[in-house]
């Protein structure tokens, strides 16, 4: 099997029942599948779904992908590029499943998280060493910008790992499956979402510094860790999504007076 803008198809039929069984898809929902490759998880989410709308990059594989669907009615194909996708176009909510290229994992969360709003839930097959970076908790090496940021609006469970060989062609890294329940608005209540993400960008881009060492140029720091009740010696890494929050409210409010 040709490997394809990074694509590595999946056909243990075991595998995919899990993949959907763990993705909650009823026959009220509609779903929107990202790299349904030659669509043998398309198969299987139509089986489930009121409708699944495939999204292939690869027009290599639609020909294909067309004839291997052709007696499923359920399912609207369309060549585009997930990433630029007009995702507002669909029709109410939708959830997501997908067996997506690694190399665009992180950036296509992200796009998703924009119309978080309208999506309930997604269940994305990725790297296995991203899938516990983005699971991780404090204090955990794993543990960093990418685990805060989805987690500040998704609740990530990582549902079970796949070998290598279970794919053709092989990748060269283990898989895992996650599955995220997304929350339309933050799952803390942060008084500034912005300042929040740049506090915790900074802390990270030196995280064997001390916090306060990592965060020094930001103005109001050595004030602001000590009103959120956090011990300046700690790193970045031992500081929960709840004391970045905290820290973020105390900065904003020491701040106030010096902006009027």
């Amino acid at each position: 099997m040709r490997k394809s803008f990074g694509q590595h198809f999946l056909f243990d039929h075991n595998i995919l029942k899990k993949i959907v069984n763990c993705s909650h898809v009823t026959s009220d929902d509609t779903v929107v599948e990202i790299g349904p490759g030659l669509g043998t998880l398309t198969k299987f989410l139509a089986e489930h779904a009121k409708k699944v709308i495939s999204i292939e990059f690869d027009k290599k594989l639609i020909s294909g992908l067309k004839d291997n669907l052709i007696e499923t009615e359920n399912v609207e194909i369309v060549t585009a590029d997930a990433l630029k996708f007009p995702y507002e176009t669909i029709m109410g909510k939708f959830k997501v499943v997908a067996n997506i290229p690694y190399y665009i994992t992180t950036p296509l969360i992200f796009r998703l998280l924009e119309f978080r709003e309208r999506i309930p839930s997604m269940t994305l097959l990725m790297q296995k060493e991203v899938a516990k970076r983005i699971v991780a908790s404090s204090s955990s090496k794993e543990y960093g910008v990418l685990s805060i940021s989805i987690q500040f609006y998704t609740k990530p469970e990582l549902k079970f790992t796949i070998a290598r060989k279970a794919f053709s062609p092989p990748p060269d890294v283990d898989s895992a499956v996650v599955h995220f329940e997304v929350h339309p608005s933050p799952r803390f209540q942060v008084s500034d979402e912005a300042l929040f993400l740049d506090i915790v960008k900074t802390a990270f881009s030196q995280r064997r510094k001390t916090i306060l060492n990592s965060l020094k140029k930001l103005r109001g720091i050595t004030a602001a860790l000590p009103d959120a009740g956090i011990n300046p010696g700690l790193r970045p890494e031992n500081l929960s999504i709840e004391d970045f929050v905290r820290l973020t409210n105390s900065l904003k409010l020491l701040r106030k007076p010096a902006e009027k």
